[in-house]
């Protein structure tokens, strides 16, 4: 007998969801919404004209754009390690716009604060569910 869909309708099965873990859960939300602050940051680099005045001050709104872009595609790839890790790197590119604007370290620590409570946290949980799975197998 073939599987159907939720109306039996010879329709093709759904596809399970992939389990998300806490901390690829959380790392996610977070970057999503630091992506949108990235690009808020560029707006403003480009509106104190803050660049040196070699660099056209528009390359602000494209770096916002650019690392509020790698935000969001970083939100696809943090189940893995390195994502994580490339998450760390994009908390470390916020902080170096600082030098530029310094109300730029506040969101910097802020969001940094956030994505390592969402990345500690979110693995301990992590181990903790596989340990309880592991001890009550259904």
């Amino acid at each position: 007998m073939s599987e159907t869909g939720p109306s039996g309708a010879g329709e093709p099965p759904l596809k399970q969801r992939r389990a998300r873990g806490a901390e690829e859960s959380l790392a996610t939300i977070v970057l999503g919404f630091e992506s949108i602050i990235a690009f808020l940051g560029g707006l403003v680099v480009y509106g104190l004209k803050a660049l040196p005045a070699s660099i056209p001050p528009w390359w602000g709104i494209v770096t916002g754009a650019v690392v509020a872009l790698l935000m969001i595609a970083t939100t696809r790839v943090t189940r893995y390690r390195w994502g994580i890790v490339l998450g760390w790197a994009l908390q470390l590119v916020v902080l170096l716009g600082a030098f530029l604007v310094p109300a730029l370290a506040i969101v910097a620590v802020v969001f940094g604060v956030m994505y390592g409570y969402a990345t500690i946290k979110g693995a301990a949980l992590d181990r903790r569910n596989a340990r309880l799975a592991a001890d009550h197998p259904e």
